[in-house]
C-alpha cells in the first residue's frame, strides 16, 4: 500500500505515468476500442487495464498524478463521432470536466477523426483501456512539466 495514490492507481499504470516524460502522449480509452492491436504499436507496447472504471474515474484518478502540457496549445483530445465531427457527447463533457478540475483550469480538447485517431494512439507511449461504455470514449492526453519541488 501507499499513501496518496488513488486506489484505481494500479502498479502497471503507476510504472507507465512514471516512465513517461513530457511531451508523451497517453491514450485513454472506452471498452470498445482496438486497445490490444493499437497498444503493440505504442512507444511501450504497453496496454494497461482499468477494469471496472468509466472514463471519468480513470481520468480524475490519473490526473491526480499526471500533469497536462501547458506548453502545447490542445494538451487533450477526443474521438471525433463519426459524421458529426462537431458533436460533444456526455463522456467528452464528463472527461473535459475531469481535466479542468484537475488542473484547477481552462483545458483546451481537440478534436481526432476516428481512424486519425488510431493513428495517433498507435503513436502514443501506453494505452489505457477503461471498462467505459460511452461510445467515442477516447482521449489522448500530453504529459507536461511537474514545476513544484518533489
Amino acid at each position: 500500500m501507499l499513501k496518496g495514490i488513488p486506489a484505481l492507481i494500479n502498479a502497471d499504470l503507476l510504472y507507465i505515468l512514471r516512465s513517461m516524460g513530457h511531451g508523451d502522449v497517453l491514450a485513454l480509452v472506452d471498452r470498445n476500442f482496438p486497445a490490444q492491436s493499437v497498444a503493440f504499436d505504442t512507444a511501450s507496447g504497453t496496454l494497461v487495464h482499468l477494469d471496472g472504471a468509466n472514463i471519468p474515474q480513470a481520468a480524475a484518478a490519473i490526473l491526480t498524478l499526471y500533469p497536462l502540457d501547458s506548453f502545447v496549445e490542445t494538451p487533450v483530445f477526443r474521438m471525433q463521432v463519426v459524421g458529426e465531427p462537431e458533436t460533444l457527447l456526455d463522456v467528452h463533457e464528463d472527461f473535459h470536466a475531469a481535466c479542468e478540475a484537475a488542473e484547477g483550469a481552462k483545458v483546451r480538447m481537440g478534436s481526432i477523426e476516428r481512424h486519425s485517431f488510431y493513428d495517433r494512439a498507435r503513436q502514443a507511449f501506453a494505452v489505457v483501456q477503461t471498462t467505459e461504455d460511452r461510445p467515442y470514449g477516447c482521449f489522448l492526453l500530453t504529459k507536461g512539466v511537474v514545476f513544484e519541488p518533489t
